[in-house]
């Protein structure tokens, strides 16, 4: 659920985004400012990988990792922003069943061991983003939308839960009961947290403070995480038990959140 529910945030703002940039500084700046964002974060996202291979992590002899995924997603998301949600919704339809049909009769191998799905892989990720942001602008009608958003998420969730019974729900494959079962549970998991923080006075300073620096967090993560990788012992890493893991894991959201707050007190911002 790690990678819907990043897509799903990248969906939630991008219309409203985009809207906003466009009144202020015209379709030229705008369609500029978004396509230069997603081939940045397909550029970083190629370096990472070719990093990985150059300390021999890639063995697969793949270079594709969760940031050209976003890239691609992004750039192909922008072709259709602009659309009403009803045509976005029915494009995204549209990319999981004709990736579906070309998945499984020609290139079910390239994909599966591709990490992410690979090149081909992003166009069901791009659709999970499409499909996104038409759920987003739901939400953000505080009419009607609002009421029947969770419902539409749980509606999306059961129809890729009754289409796993046809299609194997599976990352690598990015198949399209993954993607329906992804966004719909990203859907249900904002819905809660939205209520909580309306309805129930829940505190959520520290979600909107890592939003603000969300891809900034995304590197120092990577960083925090060689620390435990590079030096090359299996105990501290893929061999961990699981008191380490724990305190591990502990010891680098802690880590996360205190940066977070540094940032966010120092008013510093890595954004695209």
């Amino acid at each position: 659920m790690v990678a819907p529910l990043f897509i799903f945030a990248i969906g939630l703002t991008f219309s409203m985004s985009f809207h906003r940039r466009l009144e202020h500084e015209g379709a030229f700046n705008t369609y500029s400012h978004f396509f230069t964002r997603y081939l940045a974060i397909l550029g970083l996202g190629a370096a990472i990988s070719a990093c990985e291979t150059a300390i021999g992590e890639n063995t697969s002899g793949i270079d594709w990792g969760v940031l050209q995924t976003i890239g691609m997603s992004g750039l192909a998301t922008l072709a259709v922003i602009k659309l009403p949600a009803v045509y976005r919704w029915l494009i995204g339809m549209g990319i999981l069943v004709s990736y579906q049909a070309i998945l499984d009769n020609f290139l079910l191998d390239l994909t599966v061991h591709s990490p992410h799905g690979g090149l081909f892989g992003s166009l069901n990720w791009a659709a999970m983003l499409i499909l996104g942001t038409a759920l987003a602008d739901m939400f953000h009608d505080e009419g009607r939308g609002r009421k029947v958003f969770p419902w539409d998420s749980l509606g999306i969730l059961t129809a890729g839960i009754g289409l796993s019974f046809l299609l194997p729900v599976s990352e690598h494959r990015v198949t399209a009961s993954y993607v329906l079962i992804g966004l719909g549970i990203s859907g249900l998991v904002f819905s809660l947290v939205d209520l909580l923080a309306r309805y129930l006075w829940l505190d959520i300073h520290v979600l909107v403070a890592c939003g603000k620096n969300a891809f900034a967090l995304y590197i120092i993560h990577y960083a925090l995480i060689g620390i435990l990788f590079l030096p090359g012992i299996p105990t501290l890493f893929t061999e961990a038990p699981f008191w380490l893991v724990v305190t591990e894991i502990s010891v680098m959201v802690t880590g996360i959140i205190t940066i977070t707050y540094w940032l966010e007190r120092k008013k510093l911002s890595l954004a695209f």
